[in-house]
């Protein structure tokens, strides 16, 4: 088995399902339900440093690739 291939943390997922937008226009809001736009600005001016910047970064590659399917059971 190849050790250097990390496998994905369901409870990443989990986290990510019920995690909130922390300031600005969408605060409070779902970071699952934030609408794809300013996911996509976020990604063009950089993300926040830290835990929220990288689930923002998962967000935009969930959001960019049609995945959002994902989120359905866990809403």
């Amino acid at each position: 088995m190849d050790t250097s291939v990390q496998l994905f943390d369901p409870q990443k997922l989990l986290d990510l399902a019920e995690a909130r937008m922390p300031f600005g226009k969408y605060q409070g809001r779902l970071l699952i339900d934030l609408p794809e736009p300013y996911v996509v600005w976020f990604g063009q001016q950089g993300f926040p440093k830290g835990k929220l910047g990288d689930q923002l970064r998962t967000i935009y590659e969930i959001k960019a690739n049609g995945l959002e399917y994902l989120f359905d059971p866990l809403r």
